[in-house]
């Protein structure tokens, strides 16, 4: 019985020796192990700065959209419209109607509505500015976007690297100490699964945010094809009727 309390106490005071809280078991680390953490902690940084940055993209993209939407339907002239957001547009929506305005002023000007096949050749002009103007809208807004889907599918397997080095160094330990008790693998062991919920810390958040983002950004891209297939139904209106 004695040795088996006297093994119990030194077991809990080499355990008692190593700090387990995850700023100790940082400290504590091997050099490859620290490198990985702070890796990981850089990278889900990164990723709420980029979350809540889109986050907050959308919503304003948003209301921006139902406050042009609501200009655009009014019934007011397009021509004044332009006039007032032609030079600056605040928002996508805006930029897809000033494209199109642009296009459309410059043919007027040039005297290139007057047959049917230079009305033609506007209208695959205007088609061409608006969806140029969407895809440049796109990459602006999808910007950071494939550092999360990095960070969801390779931040596990970083935090693995870090858990299986870990595990190296306690057998290590083992085979330099001779002694198979739990004080000498469990700080190794502890920053192994601390590397690995650094990972899953990183991905997780990463993983979720990048779908709903996508998700949000998808319908507006829906959004901005939508209100350019209607404006240019609306131009191609116009020069039908100025037959």
């Amino acid at each position: 019985m004695e040795p088996t309390v006297v093994d119990s106490v030194a077991l809990a005071g080499s355990m008692a020796s190593h700090d387990m809280s995850p700023l100790g078991l940082f400290l504590q680390a091997d050099w490859i192990v620290k490198t990985v953490m702070i890796m990981l902690l850089a990278a889900s940084l990164w990723c709420w700065a980029i979350i809540f940055d889109k986050i907050m993209t959308v919503r304003r993209l948003r209301r921006q959209a139902e406050q042009f939407e609501e200009s655009f339907w009014s019934g007011g002239s397009l021509e004044d419209l332009y006039d007032r957001i032609g030079n600056r547009p605040s928002d996508p929506l805006s930029s897809i109607f000033a494209a199109a305005m642009r296009e459309w002023r410059r043919s007027a000007a040039k005297g290139l509505t007057a047959t049917g096949q230079l009305r033609a050749s506007l209208r695959n002009r205007i088609d061409q500015a608006m969806n140029v103007t969407i895809g440049r809208e796109m990459e602006t807004l999808e910007k950071n976007m494939p550092f999360l889907a990095s960070v969801g599918s390779v931040a596990p397997f970083v935090g693995l690297f870090g858990t299986v080095w870990g595990i190296m160094n306690s057998f290590s330990s083992i085979a330099v100490s001779k002694n198979t008790s739990l004080a000498v693998v469990a700080p190794g062991i502890a920053e192994a699964l601390f590397a690995t919920a650094l990972g899953l810390v990183a991905a997780i958040p990463a993983v979720l945010a990048y779908n709903k983002i996508s998700g949000d950004l998808a319908k507006y891209a829906a959004r901005m094809e939508a209100f350019a297939v209607e404006f240019g139904s609306i131009l191609s209106r116009q020069l039908d009727e100025g037959d």
